[in-house]
């Protein structure tokens, strides 16, 4: 059954028809029996999902709405707002993972009776998944007990039958509750029926998913739909911390998020996964994600861990951390007496040193933190007493700086703090500094994670059984903490290790040169004749979309990853000529894989660039923000399509325009109608052009390059100056 009462916005339509915003503006003005607004606001108008669907299909624009894209204009039109609808379907599609055949029976006849029945059996999966469930209050030292207002009034879920082996003390006994206690309370009977469209569809999602990855989807493209509203930690990165810190049974994240972190670990029988967020929503996604990643036992909680500590006597294997930057309001003036700022009190700037603190307070003895941090915390003034203490005392183990765009803000390099609970003072204690900054990918495509992984995670290794590494110039070094004690305590991994081998800097710079050489003849052979003026040429035209329609090209959208880890074609690949250099985080969904021949148009930035695939970028998963055509040979010539597509009138004429973007109907951009043999002719120029364009971009890197070279091997007396 189709939920009439579910609203989808321009931008939804948009996304079911496969074409831009501005065709759907389109649509409304030039057809008056378009669907009307029956919510939201004048200038951002809702319409009846079911009144849309059926529209597209009677204009031939929708065969049928696919059923991924269905459940997802369900979930963001839920009458109660897309969170809500999120934990609903989680909810069911955690029922449906642990038992199938109680979904079957309640979800049997009509929607009413559904209604009816789920509330008693997701009330009965909670107990038997999660146990029993408590309320209680954070206390701190200084802190009364009774006094609700000194700290938020955290809720935990978790598992009292399972034992926790000595890693915490026992908790107070547990008191039985509803799913209520999750924070997103379940309507129940009639006040459930909005959201039985939505969760039948979730089921027919998990038969096709499996319920995990059902989750995963409708959860990824929540978050990808609100990028400002939360801080992720990108799931290579999340993997790369996990690793850092090892094996472990009992974990804890502090400031939890969607809960990343703890599902990039290994899954381990009897672990115990510890989770708090001050945001009740992403407590609750974080319970359920987890819970349907593994069968450890999940405990989830809301409340600040700073000023509300959910887990006060909790001694973990392992605390992951990627903790809010920045926070001048963390609690600096109530905590001042805090038993956690063993190291020293944290000046009001130095949020993240009390977050450092805070993961060494959770821990057993040597216990292992990894903490997400920003390079200020390792040199800003205020807090070198605390940073030259937790080098004397053993805790800081090592200093990771990441390269530039591996973590949000992308702007940055970020560092990963490594401790470790001090069992006992150090003899000749060394901390680890390692530089992963070379290591960056071009343009937005991200860094080269496994470069970075094998660099960083090989040198910790090392580091942590010997107690010191190997000098490696320019990567890492394992550096005398007496060498870092002096007035400023700067921690800045760039700022100690030595620059990389030059030896062959020379002999580099004279290979540079006889390529640049090479290139510049090759260009010069390239560049195209003069052109003969002609009177225009008026031709008849047609457009991408009556092309598609016509079954003349395909079309396709990027930013799937798909199952398997393959290079991704960004945009910002296609802007520069160069081969895929991104990656995107694995998707049930499928991939948008390229083939020779296939052109590629990026749809940001106003920009007339267009690219056609050839061996370099065969077989790479097409990226966010870019378009693939893929034309059928016998009616179109790829570079005729190509050049064409380029024209700087036709992109201006297709083009919409944001407050902040400029955006490309591909539908809309214009080609002649020519028969086969006159599309190869223009064809072969724009082919011509496309390797005179090449051939000039690459002379210009590789004049940067020189340009770059000499100036470093002059300035560290590798390179003479005559």
């Amino acid at each position: 059954m189709q939920d009439n009462a579910t609203e989808v916005t321009a931008a939804g339509i948009a996304r079911l028809a496969g074409v831009g915003r501005a065709a759907v503006s389109n649509w409304r003005r030039r057809h008056a029996d378009f669907p009307k607004p029956v919510g939201g606001t004048e200038t951002s108008p809702s319409f009846a999902l079911a009144e849309v669907e059926a529209w597209l299909r009677h204009q031939g624009k929708l065969a049928e709405v696919p059923l991924r894209e269905r459940v997802w204009q369900q979930l963001v039109g839920h009458p109660e707002g897309p969170v809500t609808a999120l934990t609903h379907a989680g909810c069911v599609l955690l029922l449906i993972h642990d038992r199938p055949t109680v979904w079957l029976e309640v979800s049997a006849g009509s929607d009413e009776r559904l209604a009816a029945l789920l509330p008693a059996a997701l009330e009965q999966e909670a107990v038997l998944r999660f146990g029993r469930v408590r309320a209680e209050r954070g206390v701190h030292a200084g802190v009364d007990a009774e006094q609700p207002s000194a700290v938020n009034r955290p809720v935990t879920v978790n598992t009292p039958e399972v034992p926790s082996g000595g890693s915490a003390a026992p908790h107070a006994p547990a008191v039985p509750d509803t799913p209520a206690a999750l924070g997103v309370p379940l309507p129940t009977g009639p006040q459930l029926l909005p959201s039985i469209p939505l969760l039948r569809g979730a089921a027919e999602l998990a038969a096709e998913l499996g319920a995990r990855h059902a989750f995963e989807f409708l959860l990824g493209r929540y978050l990808d739909a609100n990028p400002r509203q939360f801080t992720t930690t990108p799931t290579e990165l999340a993997r790369l911390m996990a690793d850092l810190a090892g094996p472990a049974r009992t974990v804890l994240d502090p400031a939890c998020g969607t809960g990343a972190l703890l599902r990039a670990l290994d899954a381990r029988p009897g672990q115990e996964l510890n989770a708090q967020d001050s945001v009740p929503e992403l407590a609750v996604l974080t319970l359920l994600r987890l819970a349907l990643h593994g069968r450890a036992t999940v405990r989830a909680a809301v409340g600040d861990s700073l000023r509300a500590d959910a887990f006060p006597r909790l001694r973990a294997d392992t605390v992951l951390c990627h903790p809010p930057f920045n926070e001048r309001n963390w609690g600096h003036d109530e905590l001042a007496y805090d038993p956690r700022w063993e190291y020293g009190f944290p000046a009001r700037a130095e949020s993240e040193l009390a977050w450092v603190q805070h993961a060494l307070a959770r821990l057993r003895d040597g216990g292992t933190a990894v903490l997400l941090m920003p390079p200020a915390t390792a040199s800003r003034r205020s807090g070198r007493r605390i940073r030259a203490d937790l080098l004397r005392r053993g805790a800081l183990r090592a200093v990771v700086a990441l390269p530039v765009g591996a973590a949000p803000p992308y702007n940055i390099p970020l560092h990963l703090w490594v401790l470790r609970r001090p069992e006992k003072a150090p003899g000749r204690p060394e901390v680890l500094l390692a530089d992963a900054g070379q290591f960056a990918g071009e343009g937005r495509g991200g860094p080269d994670w496994q470069a970075v992984r094998d660099v960083v995670l090989d040198a910790w290794r090392a580091h942590d059984r010997d107690g010191t590494l190997p000098e490696r110039p320019g990567l890492a070094r394992s550096v005398p903490v007496i060498e870092l004690l002096d007035d400023d305590v700067d921690l800045a991994p760039a700022r100690h290790l030595p620059p990389p081998a030059a030896a062959d800097g020379a002999e580099q710079l004279v290979a540079v040169r006889a390529c640049l050489d090479e290139t510049l003849r090759l260009t010069t052979g390239l560049t195209p004749p003069p052109a003969v003026t002609e009177r225009p040429v008026r031709w008849p035209l047609t457009t991408v979309g009556e092309l598609a329609r016509g079954s003349a090209l395909v079309m396709r959208t990027g930013g799937n990853g798909g199952h398997a880890r393959v290079p991704v074609l960004t945009d910002h690949d296609v802007l520069a000529g160069t081969g895929p250099s991104g990656t995107l985080p694995e998707t049930d969904e499928e991939a948008v894989l390229t083939e020779a021949g296939d052109v590629v148009v990026p749809v940001l930035g106003g920009g007339s660039v267009v690219r056609v695939v050839d061996g370099t970028t065969e077989g790479a998963v097409l990226g966010r923000n870019l378009v693939l055509l893929h034309p059928d040979p016998a009616a179109l010539d790829p570079w005729f399509l190509a050049g064409f597509l380029r024209g700087t009138a036709n992109n201006r004429q297709a083009s919409s325009y944001a407050s902040t973007a400029t955006r490309l109907d591909v539908r809309r951009l214009q080609l002649p109608r020519l028969p086969l043999d006159e599309q190869r002719r223009y064809g072969a120029r724009f082919r011509a052009l496309d390797e005179f364009e090449r051939a000039l971009r690459h002379a210009g890197r590789l004049g940067d390059q020189l340009v770059r070279g000499m100036y470093d091997g002059l300035t560290d007396g590798t390179v003479p100056p005559g």
